[in-house]
């Protein structure tokens, strides 16, 4: 029914084995943790700028770039031509494909991003996956615990379907863009080439090449003095 493909370029991530025998494809996120631990093996291959923290169990492709101040706690597998900004923070079972930026006072764990995905500003991507070239704008949050802490659903026209995750945040598909303090709400599922507007609060699926609006009820006023 969510098939990987349905949202994910495989060709566009060196990691499609996570993918494997997966139905839905929120299952490769429970995969991430086994697959570093027999797959990774730490290297520095990049640049490193300044006195950034890195573990040692952290591989970084080749053109790479860590600036100060960035933090990386591994397992965490970084790909080429990167920019992990000044206040990045990389926690726990990480995978970022080529190309990625990963900005200032974002945060990453348990999570799958494609590559040349942008998330350059203030975000969250908590178990989540993020499709090639997409772009979350500044404070986007991508929520992965339900606040009644129970398992997470993905919400569909036709009801409810399990996940039988208790944290998982969002699927992003290829190309898609999440506008600025946008929130996507546990199990959103945003297919290909899609648009969320500014200040949405996102739940459920958003089928391919759609565009989530919001529209605000403004009223303009005289300043009184």
């Amino acid at each position: 029914m969510f098939a990987p493909d349905q949202f994910l370029d495989l060709s566009q991530t060196e990691h499609g084995l996570l993918f494997e025998d997966v139905e839905h494809v929120w299952q490769a996120l429970p995969k991430i943790a086994a697959y570093l631990q027999f797959r990774l093996k730490p290297a520095i291959l990049g640049k490193i700028i300044g006195k950034p923290f890195i573990s040692n169990t952290v591989y970084i492709g080749k053109g790479t770039i860590i600036e100060h101040g960035a933090m990386i706690k591994g397992p965490a597998w970084i790909g080429e031509g990167c920019e992990i900004r000044n206040g990045a923070y990389i926690r726990e079972n990480v995978i970022l494909g080529d190309g990625v930026v990963a900005g200032n006072s974002s945060e990453f764990k348990n999570c799958l991003v494609f590559n040349d995905a942008e998330v350059p500003h203030y975000n969250y991507v908590g178990d989540s996956i993020l499709g090639y070239k997409a772009h979350l704008g500044a404070g986007v949050i991508l929520s992965n615990v339900r606040l009644d802490r129970q398992p997470v659903s993905v919400a569909t026209a036709e009801g409810t379907v399990k996940t039988g995750l208790r944290k998982f945040g969002a699927v992003v598909g290829d190309r898609s863009e999440i506008g600025c303090n946008a929130v996507l709400s546990p199990g959103s599922l945003i297919g290909r080439s899609c648009i969320v507007y500014p200040g949405v609060q996102w739940r459920g699926v958003l089928a391919d090449h759609s565009i989530a609006k919001l529209r605000q009820d403004l009223q303009i006023a005289p300043r009184r003095d």
